[in-house]
């Protein structure tokens, strides 16, 4: 038997004593090191299974309760058979996603998009806060000798943000709007900067945030609390606007203000998930001919692009890193901590093993 946090429903998780996985045929078993608690996870845990299934999930066919932690690092344990291409103790980060090959979206390559996705540490198939994890080989990928198993359970919301940016018509000069500071905004800007962003102008209420933002790179941080965002983008933009906004916030007063703030046939990119409808007027989108689309996580190529932009030092994440917790900590010192002292904190990083 292992250890393993699991959710059990709204505001219950709980250090459970469950079987060690089995690592089959094109499998690779994995000891995690660190995993990273993520907004998904919050938001499960505060408002009760919602990405979570509650009945059997149709590819892995398990269900609540589940293993948590889809961002993290680890060190490979065993190869099952036909694996050849990894050797026991490659130090790993996982691609979480869970998808079943044959529906429209992943015939075309879109895996992200997959009818039945799901993902490993939301939706069976084990999770990074245990102490061993089962996953395909297709998920595992080495890191590079000067990138730490820290920084590593970083690279899962890298690369949201890397596919965000690559998925949208952001090209080099351009100036950009993100809405949030937190995590995947801060991995935005990241990546922009990166990217040779010219203008990258930032909206975020809370002052730790505002002040991480302008480390990672942000030209301009706005407080939509005290400033007119539309009008100082504009300003700041030569009366157009940006040219794309990305949003990483998930809030109906600041989409508004996104759209607006695009200029003539601009694009807003939409990262955030949505925990209610949101309403957008049409108007506001077709008098400037402006884009709304939406991004999904990221597909085959985005975590080795972001482990090469880590390793060669245009992403330096490490400092997105606020605490460092133990599993028995989880409930208290990481979710409790994000809720409550949520705009002193960026990552918070479990430590499973050392």
């Amino acid at each position: 038997m292992m250890k393993a946090l699991r959710f059990h429903g709204q505001k219950d998780i709980r250090l459970d004593d469950v079987p060690i996985p089995q690592c089959g045929r094109g499998q690779v078993k994995v000891k995690p090191a660190y995993v990273g608690i993520c907004g998904t996870d919050l938001h499960e845990y505060l408002g009760g299974a919602n990405i979570m299934p509650t009945v059997p999930h149709p590819i892995t066919n398990e269900k609540v309760p589940l293993t948590l932690g889809h961002e993290f690092s680890g060190v490979v344990e065993e190869v099952g058979e036909g694996v050849y291409d990894i050797k026991v103790g490659a130090k790993v980060t996982i691609q979480p996603i869970i998808y079943d090959g044959t529906c429209g979206a992943c015939r075309d390559g879109y895996i992200n998009c997959c009818d039945n996705n799901g993902f490993v540490g939301l939706s069976g198939w084990g999770g990074g806060l245990s102490e061993h994890v089962v996953v395909p080989r297709k998920a595992v990928y080495e890191i590079p000798e000067n990138v730490s198993m820290e920084v590593a359970a970083l690279v899962e919301p890298l690369a949201v943000a890397w596919h965000a940016v690559n998925i949208s018509p952001f090209k080099k000069g351009d100036s950009v709007l993100i809405l949030g500071g937190g995590p995947i905004g801060l991995a935005v800007i990241q990546t922009l900067k990166a990217r040779g962003a010219e203008k990258i102008i930032v909206s975020e209420m809370a002052p730790r945030r505002m002040e991480f933002a302008k480390k990672f790179g942000a030209h301009y941080v706005l407080d939509p609390s005290k400033d007119d965002v539309v009008a100082r983008v504009k300003e700041i933009c030569d009366g157009r606007g940006v040219n794309v906004a990305f949003d990483a916030a998930g809030v109906q007063a600041g989409l508004d203000q996104a759209i607006q703030a695009i200029r003539a046939r601009g694009t807003l990119v939409n990262i955030a998930i949505w925990e209610k409808t949101a309403t957008i007027t049409p108007n506001w989108l077709c008098f400037r001919e402006r884009k709304y689309m939406g991004v999904a996580t990221y597909q085959e190529g985005d975590f080795q692009d972001v482990l090469d932009a880590i390793s060669s030092g245009k992403l330096q994440p490490a400092s997105m890193i606020t605490r460092k917790i133990q599993m028995d900590e989880v409930e208290e010192k990481g979710f409790k901590a994000l809720v409550n002292d949520k705009d002193n904190h960026v990552k918070i990083l479990v430590e499973v093993s050392p």
